[in-house]
């Protein structure tokens, strides 16, 4: 299955809808896509994973990575739109617990 990354950047606010399926297989891109927006100053990921139907461990360190790298730019990162799969993922690995994760879309990302 293919992976589809949407964004929509302004000077503060990173929106990323992920659609699709995260992956050893596309992993990769989705890194490519989130590694340049992370590094840069103060800034504010939301990522939605509404669309995405499977996720395993290659994700999660995707994630993590980013949400990194964002904390040490003195930035924010909040994942919405997880399903109960997903955001059990996240509360099996105790990631839930250290990042900011939010199964509700609240406005901005659509």
């Amino acid at each position: 299955m293919n992976l589809t990354i949407d964004v929509n950047e302004t000077e503060t606010l990173v929106e990323v809808t992920v659609s699709g399926e995260i992956d050893a297989y596309t992993a990769p891109k989705l890194r490519e896509a989130l590694l340049p927006m992370s590094e840069k100053k103060g800034i504010e990921m939301i990522v939605d994973l509404s669309e995405v139907s499977y996720m395993d461990s290659t994700g999660l360190g995707v994630f993590v990575g980013a949400f990194k790298n964002i904390r040490s730019h003195d930035g924010k990162f909040q994942l919405v739109g997880l399903s109960e799969r997903l955001k059990r993922l996240f509360d099996i690995t105790g990631l839930a617990d250290i990042i900011d994760i939010n199964s509700e879309i609240e406005g901005g990302v659509q």
